[in-house]
């Protein structure tokens, strides 16, 4: 939506150059929400010691509780469909995703939903921390951290319906034995296979059309 509207502001010169956007402010404290349109998460896994193998999540969400004044006290929730991750197997007769999701992965029938849960925050730079949460996958529960980048926001604009809005990218590392997920695993009798590591990485775009406006 974000988007469309300001493309078309783009294009009527007349009334964006009518609009201030000297000075869009900071995003105020509140409660922001996953804006879907600008928020990507996606894995990559070692492949036979070959190639990294790469698959996003095509549905998650996710809520912040944001306060620039205190930000070791900032809090996030998320929640992933298990049923959506998208492999681009370019072989139609072949169901890939499904196999990820079945009972030697992900389990989705099960457990359908992984799900996030901040616990702290531990500043580590002027836009960076790391955010340890319980991390539950194929109903496990393991402590995960979640290197975070701030990457700015506005505390308003005319063009944004969204209100205010605040960026982040977030990586983190994990080994998926330690969620059951063992198949496939390298071992001394048969040393091809896919990685234990993990890699995830998030670009998350949050919303508050809440937020105070000038």
């Amino acid at each position: 939506m974000f988007r469309s509207a300001f493309l078309a502001a783009a294009l009527l010169a007349t009334p964006l150059a009518a609009q201030d956007l000297s000075d869009l402010g900071s995003p105020p404290a509140g409660t922001y929400v996953l804006d879907r349109a600008h928020g990507k998460l996606w894995f990559q896994i070692d492949h036979l010691g070959f190639s990294n193998f790469m698959a996003p999540f095509t549905r998650w969400d996710a809520t912040l509780t944001f306060d620039p004044d205190a930000p070791e006290e900032m809090k996030v929730t998320a929640s992933i469909d298990a049923t959506s991750l998208e492999t681009f197997y370019p072989d139609d007769s072949y169901d890939f995703n499904a196999q990820l999701a079945g009972p030697d992965f992900l389990d989705a029938a099960q457990f359908p939903q992984i799900t996030f849960t901040s616990t702290a925050v531990a500043l580590t730079g002027e836009k960076t921390a790391d955010v340890t949460g319980d991390l539950t996958l194929r109903g496990v529960t393991k402590p995960v951290v979640l290197q975070v980048t701030y990457n700015g926001g506005w505390g308003h604009m005319p063009l944004d319906p969204g209100g205010a809005r605040a960026g982040f990218s977030a990586k983190a590392t994990l080994k998926r034995s330690d969620f059951g997920l063992s198949v496939g695993i390298p071992t001394p009798e048969m040393p091809l296979g896919v990685g234990d590591e993990v890699q995830v990485f998030i670009e998350a775009e949050f919303s508050n059309p809440d937020a105070p406006k000038p």
